[in-house]
């Protein structure tokens, strides 16, 4: 098992520790859904407007399951006392030209649990399993007034490579789309 477990920290579990464990499997989407649809509604950008329902939920998690089956994604979930507080995936690039690259599509942290280090080991072993599938170039993107994102991001060794100004749109809000990138064949 590739179970990590910081002192007094959460436990950080990989999709094969989550979909085989008998309690915490069965559990996952509603627990996820929960965060998400929690998240959303407070204005957290998470690629939704509105929050998501569980069905939206139930798809995301089935393909990134099934991504992780082929070697093509990592998922991992953070538990404080086996409730689920955070989680987080990439996805390998499917052009057979981008394969060596990833891009980290999502990264939730329960509001309640901000601040206690749980974006970090969860980033952290994202960011070692890409090191071991062989990702060159792990990619993000965020929006430019997630300001504790982009420092934690920063913090891990990323860089800026792009801004588009004005690109996310929330209501009549604007927003730029901050992009970053860690280079794995630099960073060992």
């Amino acid at each position: 098992m590739s179970t990590t477990v910081a002192s007094s920290g959460p436990a950080i579990l990989d999709a094969m520790e989550l979909t085989s464990d008998p309690d915490l499997g069965p559990r996952l989407v509603e627990s996820a859904h929960q965060i998400l649809a929690d998240l959303v509604r407070a204005g957290a950008a998470l690629g939704w407007v509105e929050p998501p329902s569980r069905a939206d939920v139930a798809e995301l998690l089935g393909h990134v399951v099934s991504a992780v089956q082929a070697g093509d994604g990592s998922l991992r979930a953070a538990y404080l006392d086996r409730r689920l507080v955070g989680l987080g995936y990439w996805l390998r690039y499917t052009r057979p030209t981008h394969r060596p690259h990833a891009d980290l599509e999502k990264l939730a942290v329960d509001a309640a649990a901000h601040g206690c280090g749980i974006g970090r080991a969860l980033t952290a072993a994202l960011i070692a399993d890409a090191r071991r599938a062989g990702i060159e170039v792990l990619t993000l993107d965020a929006r430019g007034d997630n300001s504790s994102a982009l420092h934690l991001y920063r913090s891990l060794g990323f860089t800026e490579y792009g801004r588009l100004p004005d690109f996310v749109a929330v209501g009549e809000r604007r927003y730029e789309k901050v992009f970053h990138m860690l280079d794995l064949r630099r960073h060992g």
